[in-house]
């Protein structure tokens, strides 16, 4: 199954619905690829649109966090989760949205090593906790990010991005979801 983007035999439907096709058309013209991790959900497509959707939704959706806060994110909770997948997409996003590859670096491997203002250490912080012990989270963890300039619906958004990603990491290292190739030499 080399050219399967899982260790999973769900092949994608075939033909793709016009819909469908054209997004992967999209997405080959933008990135130069169709992420894995499209590919891996285009066995179902009502699966693949639901996701596509959250994620829409999570990382271009109108919020008060901008696109590269929101990468910083699926970043660090890609990082406690050890996600292979998600560290190598999301790294190199931060890279491209950050124009600084050893920021992504950084956040890889360890986001306190980053250059990193009081917001962004707070907000990464929240999410690291929110990943590794979320029943712990209490009000002074949200007074700490007002405190920094985040409004209430900025938390909301902090924590929705949060919880997403630690869905996607479990989907993603559960089926052995495998980056595509060419988001290793991105934004180097």
């Amino acid at each position: 199954m080399t050219n399967s983007p899982t260790a999973l035999d769900l092949p994608m439907v075939d033909p793709l619905p016009s819909e469908t096709q054209a997004y992967f058309d999209i997405c080959q013209e933008k990135l130069g690829m169709v992420p894995n991790v499209l590919q891996a959900y285009a066995f179902d497509i009502e699966k693949l649109n639901s996701f596509t959707a959250m994620y829409n939704e999570m990382m271009l959706g109108d919020s008060g966090l901008s696109k590269l806060e929101r990468e910083m994110i699926a970043v660090v909770v890609s990082s406690v989760n050890r996600c292979f997948y998600c560290l190598t997409a999301h790294g190199a996003a931060v890279r491209a949205l950050s124009g600084d590859p050893a920021l992504g670096e950084a956040l890889v491997m360890n986001w306190r090593a980053a250059p990193l203002d009081p917001r962004q250490s707070a907000m990464l912080a929240f999410a690291e906790k929110a990943t590794k012990a979320s029943a712990e989270i209490v009000e002074d963890d949200r007074d700490g990010l007002r405190k920094v300039g985040f409004s209430d619906r900025d938390i909301w958004d902090i924590a929705a991005v949060t919880g997403f990603f630690n869905m996607s990491n479990r989907m993603a290292s559960a089926t052995d979801m495998r980056p595509n190739p060419e988001y290793h030499a991105q934004a180097r």
